[in-house]
């Protein structure tokens, strides 16, 4: 049996320019998780967690959880990443056994929030599934397997920076310049130590849920028309990563002014 777990993410500086040729630094942490068991079976299957049930005690109960978790579950997930994965193999000519596996996760990653627990139900996937066949796919590779099953497979607007510091499990600098992305088909990623970090809280509200793709969607729109204030953001993002990446590598950990500036950028666009 195969047991693998992704945690859910952090932006401390830059986001959301990954999606636009930025900067950005990120950090996982463990206070939740999604979980992922794999075990070889005769048919291929997928074992839908709790949140996708189809029953309830009455209509408050399904109203409820809607309002936390939305319309869609992990299946969905799974199914877009086992088939990415499936066409990446094909594309490399990677030879896959013949074997078949039933799959089942677990999520307690508030849903919603900005965490990316949609990609990490994603990464644990892939991860489960490398190690089931038997192969080696890099940490960069991972990450884009898991965008394109979002992206492209579900149409769920959606960038780089979560899936890069999921599949590395450490805090990361990503540079995601036309440079890197053109010449080797990823950023410049660079995991760290994260008693580099200085003291971090996090805070939610579940009452404030919406789905990502509201705010990523409008704002790639708008970076398709060149609409001069999120060109203008993005180029904030890219100085604001850069000096706290300056900074936290000289062990500078002063940098909330940086970071509440990279908050009323972001407040102000969108």
């Amino acid at each position: 049996m195969i047991r693998t777990i992704a945690y859910p993410r952090a932006a401390l500086v830059g986001n959301p320019s990954d999606g636009y040729n930025g900067k950005t630094i990120s950090f996982v942490f463990s206070d939740f998780s999604a979980e992922v068991t794999l075990r070889p079976s005769h048919d291929l299957e997928i074992i839908p967690c709790n949140r996708e049930r189809l029953q309830y005690e009455n209509i408050n109960e399904l109203a409820n959880e809607i309002q936390q978790h939305g319309y869609y579950g992990g299946t969905r997930l799974i199914k877009a990443a086992i088939h990415v994965f499936y066409k990446y193999c094909k594309q490399h000519h990677v030879q896959l056994h013949k074997e078949n596996f039933t799959l089942s996760y677990l999520s307690n990653i508030p849903s919603r929030l900005g965490l990316a627990g949609s990609s990490a139900i994603v990464i644990a996937a892939l991860k489960a599934i490398i190690q089931f066949y038997e192969i080696k796919i890099s940490n960069a590779e991972i990450a884009n397997i898991a965008l394109a099953a979002e992206k492209n497979e579900l149409h769920i607007g959606a960038g780089l920076q979560d899936r890069v510091v999921q599949a590395h499990n450490t805090p990361v600098f990503m540079n995601f310049s036309k440079h890197f992305m053109e010449c080797q088909g990823y950023g410049e990623y660079i995991s760290f130590d994260k008693s580099l970090l200085p003291p971090l809280y996090i805070a939610y509200r579940n009452n404030l849920s919406e789905g990502s793709e509201i705010t990523h969607n409008n704002l790639a729109e708008r970076y398709a028309q060149k609409e001069p204030e999120v060109l203008y953001a993005i180029s904030e993002w890219i100085k604001l990563t850069e000096e706290v990446w300056n900074k936290l590598q000289k062990g500078n950990k002063n940098i909330g002014h940086l970071l509440n500036r990279n908050f009323d950028i972001r407040k102000q666009l969108i």
